[in-house]
This record gives C-alpha cells, structure tokens and sequence, in this order.
C-alpha cells in the first residue's frame, strides 16, 4: 500500500539519515563506562529520550514506524510505557494520514500481577479504551533486547479480546529470535559490546561507572 499524498513529507537531512544517526545528532547515543539495568557494562549507552525530546526527531521516528506498519491497515497502534506513549500516538497520527482515516494509539501500563498466578509484573490496558475483537492491532516500541516489553504488550492486547498483527521497534539489540508470533520489524541496529562485572575492560582501566536512569547524572 502507497502512502496517500495526505503523508507529511520529513525533512531531507532527517529522512536520509540513519537511525544511529538521528540517535548521535541528538545524543543519545553515549560513549563512556555504563552500568545497564540487566547488570553488565558497556562502553555505550542509548537514551531513547534524548531523541523523543525533539518533535523533528519524533515526526521522523514516527514516519517510518508507520511505514513499517501501513501495509497491515491498523486501526490501533498499542505502546509499552513509557517510550510506547510518544511513539504510539505519533505512529497512529501518522497512519491516520496514510490511509485517509483515523488511527488510534494508546499503551499498556506495568500492572502487579495477581499474586495467585505466581508471576512477575505484567502489562495492561487500563483506562477503558475499546478494543474489539476484529480491530486491527499493531505494536511499536524504542528499543528491542529480551523481547519482554513487546511481548507483555501483545499479551494485553490479547487479555482485551483482540489479537496483535505486527510489531516495530526504533532499534533491535536482540541476540536471540524472540518467539512472538507476529513479525517484528526494526528502523535499525546499533551495535553495543557489554561484558560482566568481572570482565569489564573499563573496570579494569579504572574508568568511572555510569548507572544511567538511577540518580547519578
């Protein structure tokens, strides 16, 4: 399916630009020593929020999720907070001109989960949007690693009587297949080296420990 000529033609720097190159021009992308939240290190560091902070970067972004996703006519792009919130209304504004009528976009929320299931916490749908059993869902999110944000997404939309069609992700960082079910298209790759505590070259070196998202700068 063509884009309608209702779609917003993006900038030309922005749209000949690679997703690592959007991520360095508003630095995101960070070199340095970094602790990550699975606990091993790395000399580089995404910020997905260094880029949803500027609306040219966003407009982009959201312009070629909807591209990836067009082709399965969608009539509601679901999110994982808290990237999932930008990107699934700028992806859903720009479907709604792709395809001559309105798409919506709304997230999933981490939920506790009941504590007689046994597991860990979950996603829902939690401020009454309708979803019905024939809509036609499609999911975005920022960065893809274990798979677990997009696969407790699809299992919202799933507990809300509908069934996820396709996925599409800013940038894929997976080292394994990640058994979805539906496909899962990605804008890019950024390659990221981590080691172990114990392996750190920059441990080694003495370089200063950053743990992004904690409350050191």
């Amino acid at each position: 399916m063509r884009p309608s000529a209702q779609t917003e033609a993006p900038a030309p720097a922005l749209a000949e630009a690679s997703v690592e190159e959007l991520f360095v021009r508003s630095g995101a992308l960070r070199e340095g020593h970094f602790q990550l939240t699975s606990g091993r290190h790395s000399a580089r560091y995404l910020e997905k929020f260094q880029v949803l902070q500027y609306p040219s970067l966003g407009v982009e972004i959201g312009r070629r999720l909807a591209e990836a996703l067009v082709g399965y006519e969608p009539s509601l792009v679901v999110g994982p907070t808290t990237g999932g919130v930008l990107l699934s209304f700028e992806t859903a504004r720009q479907l709604s001109a792709m395809l001559g009528r309105e798409v919506r976009g709304i997230f999933a929320e981490r939920v506790d989960a009941d504590p007689e299931s046994g597991g860990g916490p979950r996603r829902a749908l939690l401020r009454g949007w309708p979803v019905s059993a024939d809509e036609r869902v499609v999911l975005v999110d920022d960065i893809l690693t274990t798979g677990a944000s997009v696969l407790e997404t699809a299992e919202a939309i799933r507990a809300a009587g509908a069934r996820p069609l396709a996925a599409a992700v800013i940038v894929d960082r997976s080292t394994e297949p990640i058994a979805a079910g539906f496909p899962i298209h990605r804008l890019g790759s950024i390659q990221i080296e981590t080691w172990s505590a114990d392996s750190c070259p920059l441990c080694g070196q003495g370089v200063p420990i950053n743990k992004p998202g904690s409350s050191q700068p």
